[in-house]
């Protein structure tokens, strides 16, 4: 089974989708990574999904990636006395420390690390920012605030605070434990939640000891600051939209996006735009166009993927979203604007030798009869190097080792293939004609591009390229022992 796009489709697992028959038949569809939202269900839940996914990679033989999003800490006001209140524009209110149930005129905010970070002039949304408040005085259990905009605050809403750095890690105890469950698991990806600084990653990494690559998911204002700082710790980067679109002006996020778009493909590190891409199919069978156009968007900006939550976790078409998705994608990537637009950005790098030589293979394949790039990669950096040059021709990614193959199906364009061990250049040729071949990439008149590095089964040596024939009695009459 080989897909017929570049760009890469998240699919988030729930209640709609935890049984075999709909799992396997996402992946049908086009789910490339399936998405664990440690935020909802048991481990026991959370490992019966990843069974089931490891057992469609097992009969489909094709690698699956596997994400778990950690939830990050939460910040939530107390509990109220009669229920929900209205608060009014203009109206005082104080959040604090106290646990008395909470009245029309203050309430408990039960984190005193957002008291210690606060000056006056500072926003505090409530709610998904449905509710906002200014911060007229404050102290290390206060703070006074007036209502800038008002609305009916409950129990245990959710609170913002956009303006400052929280003194707050991004993992909770419940994270550290999901983390080591996860890892223990064997999840490929672990997203990490409430990114602030690149020190939350660093922390994130030393608990996963390499069993898993970290994304960090972009969703705070200090977090598209501190950015070029974050994406050099991380292996790869989520923009979730959703949290920016509270913290942030609406109208921001989008050039936000492109922006950390071309900075994850300048950097040859794969990134997912997520949230609200296709909400309204969570209750309707078709998409809305201003969806679809989202969708395009994001993938005529070269994202390595897009990404679905509710839609296919909770909704009532979990499998006609991912084929909205995969229709959309096919469409927008024979649009010959798309070759255009993508071509337009790519950036020159020209730093060591792999860098060089992925360069050439993409020239090489674009101005010669060649069918497909297949680059030999230990650790993934070789394919992670050939997808940012965003070459027209497919790009098959070989490797022996499972690992680097499932992290591998998060980068645009990537078709993974599993191959044994090599000692020699000549059997890396022979096993990518061969897979090109029997997935449809060429055949025995055509040719490929192979990339590999010398030693083999060492992470960075890539080092030869070779135009090589498919027709494996060519190989053998034209390559020595």
């Amino acid at each position: 089974m080989r897909r017929h796009r570049k760009v890469k489709i998240v699919a988030t697992l729930g209640p709609s989708s935890s049984d075999f028959a709909t799992i396997r038949s996402l992946f049908e569809a086009g789910a490339d990574v399936f998405r664990l939202n440690m935020s909802h269900g048991t481990h026991q839940e959370q490992k019966a999904r990843y069974d089931i996914i490891r057992r469609v990679e097992s009969e489909s033989g094709r690698p699956i990636a596997i994400l778990a999003d950690l939830q990050g800490p939460k910040l939530r006001v107390g509990t109220f006395a009669e229920g929900p209140h209205d608060l009014q524009d203009g109206q005082a209110f104080r959040f604090d420390l106290d646990d008395a149930p909470g009245t029309t005129e203050r309430v408990q905010l039960p984190h005193p690390e957002i008291f210690a970070a606060l000056q006056p002039g500072a926003e505090l949304l409530v709610n998904d920012g449905k509710i906002r408040l200014r911060v007229e005085s404050c102290g290390p259990d206060f703070a006074d605030c007036t209502v800038t905009a008002g609305g009916p605050i409950s129990n245990r809403k959710g609170v913002n605070v956009p303006d400052v750095v929280l003194p707050l890690a991004a993992l909770s105890d419940k994270d550290r434990d999901d983390l080591e469950f996860a890892c223990e698991l064997g999840v490929d990806w672990l997203a990490l939640s409430f990114v602030q600084r690149a020190e939350d990653v660093i922390e994130a990494r030393k608990l996963a000891k390499g069993r898993a690559a970290i994304l960090s998911k972009i969703e705070k204002p200090a977090a598209v600051r501190a950015f070029p700082e974050i994406l050099k710790v991380s292996d790869g980067i989520m923009v979730a939209r959703g949290d920016l679109g509270v913290e942030l002006p609406v109208h921001s996020v989008p050039p936000i996006q492109k922006r950390l778009v071309r900075q994850c493909r300048a950097a040859a590190k794969p990134v997912i735009v997520a949230t609200q891409m296709l909400e309204s199919m969570i209750e309707s069978p078709m998409p809305t166009r201003a969806e679809v156009s989202d969708v395009a968007t994001a993938i005529y900006e070269g994202t390595d993927a897009i990404m679905l939550s509710a839609e296919s976790a909770a909704g009532a078409y979990p499998i006609e979203a991912v084929a909205t998705m995969d229709n959309v994608a096919r469409s927008v990537e024979t649009d010959p604007t798309y070759r255009e637009i993508i071509e337009s950005s790519r950036v020159a790098k020209r730093q060591t030798v792999a860098d060089a030589i992925v360069a050439a293979a993409r020239e090489i394949a674009e101005t010669t009869d060649i069918s497909a790039i297949c680059a030999y990669t230990q650790s993934g950096t070789t394919g992670s190097l050939i997808a940012r040059e965003r070459p027209r021709v497919p790009i098959i990614a070989m490797s022996s080792e499972t690992g680097t193959l499932r992290r591998l199906c998060l980068t645009w364009g990537t078709h993974c293939v599993l191959t044994p061990s090599l000692e020699r250049f000549k059997q890396a040729v022979v096993n990518a004609a061969k897979a090109a071949r029997d997935f449809g990439f060429a055949d025995e008149s055509q040719q490929i591009v192979v990339m590999a590095g010398v030693p083999f089964n060492q992470s960075g040596t890539t080092n030869i390229l070779r135009i090589a024939p498919c027709d494996e009695r060519l190989i053998y009459r034209t390559d020595p022992e």
